[in-house]
């Protein structure tokens, strides 16, 4: 099954810095039909003002990913990590038995992200942060951050989850199989594509369960962001 959740019918909230709109329930918009899509539990749509920021806050025992599609974002924690992630890249927190961070624009522009949030094969894991920068060039999907065996390269997970991104040209069509018990979720960021024949949007979200093989058409240029998770 292929459903599109489209942009305009997301949870929404702004503010003088942040303009955000949530996938699923998160914070004070709740819809009891949207609580996720299997092991994954948010997937917000961000867009932070130059120079503003998320200040220190705690998190336990959620892997959250963050792929940033414009500007770059500072992280800093209470491990003593700090980095900066620029469009294209992606990062990984584990926040598992427990860590403050602070996500901060430090750039001229407005950093636009997708920050998404996955429940843990276990409660418990030693808390953590990494972040990778990837090739911004050729066509396709790939594995960015992964706990799946085999998916080598990608910043680990723990998480029996995948995150995979990157470009499609217009016209081309990648295939994404998924095993029996998962499912996924989609999001093309600046073009049109269909999944299965279905059309979306840019920023639509797209939940896909029970399929088996998922061909993606871009009917435009665009980056597109994929979680596979276990149902």
């Amino acid at each position: 099954m292929i459903e599109v959740r489209p942009f305009d019918s997301l949870g929404a909230f702004r503010n003088a810095w942040l303009d955000t709109h949530h996938h699923f329930s998160f914070a004070n918009y709740h819809d009891p039909a949207r609580m996720g899509v299997g092991r994954l539990r948010v997937w917000n749509d961000d867009e932070i003002a130059p120079g503003t920021g998320f200040d220190p806050h705690p998190h336990r025992d959620m892997e959250i990913v963050t792929y940033v599609r414009q500007g770059a974002i500072t992280h800093r924690d209470s491990l003593g990590n700090q980095g900066r992630t620029e469009a294209g890249d992606v990062q990984v927190m584990h926040a598992g038995t427990g860590i403050t961070h602070a996500e901060y624009n430090l750039e001229q522009v407005p950093t636009s992200l997708f920050q998404i949030w996955i429940l843990p094969d276990r409660r418990g894991a030693a808390p953590g942060w990494d972040m990778r920068s990837f090739p911004k060039e050729g066509e396709g999907l790939s594995v960015l951050a992964s706990g799946r065996s085999g998916d080598s390269g990608a910043l680990p997970l723990n998480a029996d989850a995948a995150v995979l991104a990157g470009t499609l040209g217009e016209g081309q069509t990648v295939e994404l199989a998924l095993a029996e018990g998962r499912v996924a979720y989609l999001v093309p960021v600046d073009g049109p594509v269909t999944v299965n024949g279905v059309e979306a949007n840019p920023r639509d979200g797209v939940a896909i369960t029970d399929e088996s093989s998922v061909a993606i058409t871009a009917r435009q240029k665009t980056a597109v962001v994929v979680v596979d998770v276990a149902a």
